[in-house]
C-alpha cells in the first residue's frame, strides 16, 4: 500500500496540530493578553490626570485611540517569541529531523508553518488591539476625559493596523528563527530590530535616515495613531515598507532552510 501523498493541505493540518499541541503556544498567548491588557489598564488609569494637567496645545494632540494601543510595544516581543518558537522548538527537541524526513519538500513545510503562524498571529493581534481599545476607552470615559468611539475618524484603521503590525512582527520572527535555529539568538536579534536600532537611529548617516521611515516601532507603528504625525504623513506606506522588509527576511529564510542539511 502506498503512503498518502504529502499535500500542502495535510502540511497545514499537521502544523496546526503541532502548534496547538505545544504548551508554550498557549502560555505565550495567555501572556500576550495578560501583559497587554495589564499595560493598557495601567497606562489608561492615569491618563485622566495627564489630560487635566495638559496644555491647550497638548490637548489638541490628544489621541485616546493611540494611547490605548501603546501596549503594542511589549506585545510585539511576546508575539515575536511565539513566532520564533514555531521553528526553534522543533530544533530544540530534535523533531525537525523527523519532520524533514517525512516532508522532503522543505519549501512547502516552511510555507505551511508561515501560513499557520500568520493566521494565529492575525487573530491574536487583532483581538488584543480591539480589547485594548475598548478597555482603554472605558477607563477614559470613567475619568471624564475625551475618549474615542469605534466609528470615530481613523479609529478602526488604527486598531486594525495595530493587529496587522503585530502579525508582521510574528512573520519576521519566524524568518529569524528559521535562519538562526536558536530561540535566544533570534529573540536577541528581534530586540535589536524593534528597540536598539530605533534608539540609535539618530547617529545613522544621512543616506540611511530614510530607512527609519519603514522601521518597526518608528514609521511603521504610525498606523496605530489617529492624530497625524508630521514626521510620518503616510503611515500605511510606512507599514507597507516594513512588510517588504519582512518579506525579504522570509525569502532569505526559505533559501537557507532549503540549502542546509537540517
Amino acid at each position: 500500500m502506498s503512503s498518502p501523498k504529502v499535500t500542502f493541505g495535510r502540511l497545514l493540518l499537521a502544523e496546526w496540530i503541532k502548534l496547538r499541541g505545544l504548551r508554550s503556544t498557549w502560555y505565550t498567548l495567555a501572556c500576550l493578553f495578560a501583559v497587554g491588557l495589564g499595560i493598557t489598564f495601567l497606562t489608561m488609569s492615569s491618563a485622566g490626570a495627564d489630560y487635566a494637567s495638559a496644555t491647550a496645545a497638548e490637548r489638541q494632540e490628544w489621541d485616546p485611540t493611540g494611547l490605548s494601543l501603546t501596549t503594542y510595544i511589549v506585545a510585539q516581543l511576546i508575539i515575536g517569541v511565539a513566532g520564533i518558537l514555531v521553528v526553534t522548538s522543533e530544533y530544540a527537541t530534535g523533531l525537525m529531523r523527523t519532520t524533514l524526513a517525512a516532508t522532503p519538500r522543505r519549501h512547502l513545510l516552511l510555507a505551511a508553518k508561515v501560513v499557520v503562524a500568520a493566521a494565529v498571529a492575525v487573530v491574536a493581534g487583532q483581538a488584543l488591539m480591539f480589547a485594548s481599545f475598548f478597555l482603554g476607552q472605558a477607563l477614559l470615559a470613567g475619568q471624564g476625559v475625551p475618549y474615542a468611539r469605534p466609528g470615530g475618524e481613523g479609529v478602526l484603521s488604527a486598531v486594525a493596523g495595530g493587529g496587522l503590525y503585530l502579525a508582521a512582527i510574528a512573520l519576521l520572527s519566524i524568518g529569524l528563527g528559521t535562519i538562526m535555529r536558536a530561540t535566544a539568538g533570534a529573540l536577541a536579534t528581534l530586540v535589536g530590530i524593534v528597540f536598539l536600532v530605533p534608539a540609535v537611529a539618530g547617529i545613522f548617516p544621512s543616506w540611511l535616515q530614510g530607512l527609519v521611515t519603514f522601521w518597526p516601532t518608528r514609521g511603521a507603528a504610525a498606523v496605530l495613531a489617529t492624530v497625524p504625525d508630521p514626521a510620518y504623513p503616510h503611515p500605511w506606506l510606512n507599514l507597507g515598507g516594513m512588510c517588504l522588509g519582512v518579506a525579504a527576511v522570509l525569502a532569505a529564510a526559505f533559501v537557507v532552510f532549503r540549502r542546509r542539511d537540517v
